[in-house]
């Protein structure tokens, strides 16, 4: 069965400088179990190919059931001097709660 991350999940995004920090929070455990096995770092490079130039960071916060990435060289030099359309990266979380996976 394929899902989309929304329909187990929520989010936040914004930015640290040039790095983005997203954060996905499972509704429930059986959600949070999923997230973790399915939304690797790997994933979520592949699935902003073209937008996170740098490494993913991956950290889990198990009492959250929440998992939080940190996309590096992702909002072209941060919010004050970058000319992307979104340099405070507030869209990301909503992009990657569009991600379908299979469970």
């Amino acid at each position: 069965m394929r899902i989309k991350l929304k329909d187990i999940a929520h989010g936040r995004s914004g930015d640290k400088g040039d790095a983005a920090n997203v954060g996905i929070i499972a509704y429930d455990d059986d959600g949070y179990e999923i997230i973790k096995t399915h939304l690797t770092k790997e994933r979520v490079k592949e699935y902003f190919t073209g937008v996170c130039l740098g490494e993913v960071d991956r950290f889990e916060l198990p009492n959250l059931r929440a998992l939080n990435f940190i996309l590096h060289n992702t909002l072209g030099g941060g919010g004050t001097v970058s000319l992307k359309l979104d340099a405070q990266g507030k869209t990301l979380a909503a992009a990657l709660l569009r991600m379908e996976i299979e469970i």
